[in-house]
């Protein structure tokens, strides 16, 4: 039910949960969102067709004309989810970004473990504020990434888009309530990620980035798989474990935010459980 016009056009959409009242978006939101959506979409296709071979390896034309396009694919979702986010998450997003940043170059770059650990910000966000805010942390991040630490990371932010989003979706289904939900949703998730992410590495960088994912690769070749197979393999694999330990990490995480806090954010309250009603003493 929608509460009455407030003289501005727009009524107030009757939340479904605590803390997720809001102002009903206009449609061109939705519209500059699924441009935005469109233009990250065009520019993973433009990365497979082109296959750059020097993308990633500096800050160089072909860098340049990805990193554009996935900025303003972002730029897109940005103007179009700002009537959908609350102001309070764009404090979090740099917290965020930087968690991703941080997380990923260490674990994905540094050590010998297969996994990447560099969407944790990305799936904290979506769960309190939804897809479109989860996956712009996803995009911001890994051009920010791109830009100061590793370039490589520039062709994947399509990927790192879509889990951000697919965070929130989950949440929006109740997927965080239960703590093997939240890691079975991770496991789901990783699936059409890794699918995403392997063309891109085999493709573009002949293989595994990491030390720990290079190295599967690596061994699979040597049993007998092509570059392409060998890759998606290793992705599916890997992002499957990933991304479920990601969304245990990011339940965890929501678990230990005092309820007030979280209470702040759309969405939110549906990846908990209700509180308990106080005995009536008789």
């Amino acid at each position: 039910m929608t509460a009455p016009d407030n003289g501005s056009g727009q009524g107030l959409v009757a939340p479904t949960s605590p803390g997720e009242s809001r102002t009903a978006a206009p449609k061109w939101a939705y519209l500059l969102t699924a441009a935005g959506s469109l233009v990250i979409i065009a520019t993973y296709v433009a990365v497979l067709l082109a296959q750059p071979a020097t993308l990633g390896q500096d800050l160089g034309d072909a860098t340049l004309w990805v990193m554009l396009g996935y900025l303003a694919g972002a730029a897109l979702i940005a103007a179009g989810t700002l009537p959908m986010i609350p102001r309070s998450i764009f404090a979090l997003m740099p917290i965020a970004i930087a968690l991703n940043i941080t997380v990923g170059q260490i674990v994905g770059t540094m050590t010998p473990l297969p996994l990447y650990l560099d969407s944790i910000g990305s799936v904290i966000v979506g769960v309190l504020a939804g897809p479109a805010a989860g996956a712009l942390t996803g995009v911001l991040g890994n051009v920010i990434w791109g830009v100061t630490v590793n370039p490589t990371v520039i062709a994947f932010t399509a990927g790192a888009a879509f889990v951000g989003a697919a965070a929130g979706w989950a949440a929006r289904i109740g997927a965080f309530r239960a703590v093997w939900w939240a890691v079975l949703a991770g496991a789901i998730v990783g699936l059409p990620s890794g699918a995403l992410g392997a063309p891109v590495a085999a493709f573009v960088f002949g293989g595994g980035l990491g030390v720990g994912t290079g190295g599967i690769v690596a061994t699979l070749q040597a049993a007998g798989l092509e570059m392409l197979h060998a890759t998606t393999l290793q992705s599916l694999a890997s992002d499957t474990a990933d991304k479920a330990v990601v969304f245990l990490l990011a339940f965890l995480a929501l678990r230990t935010l005092p309820r007030r806090i979280v209470g702040r954010y759309p969405m939110a309250m549906r990846s908990l459980a209700p509180p308990r009603p106080a005995a009536s003493g008789r």
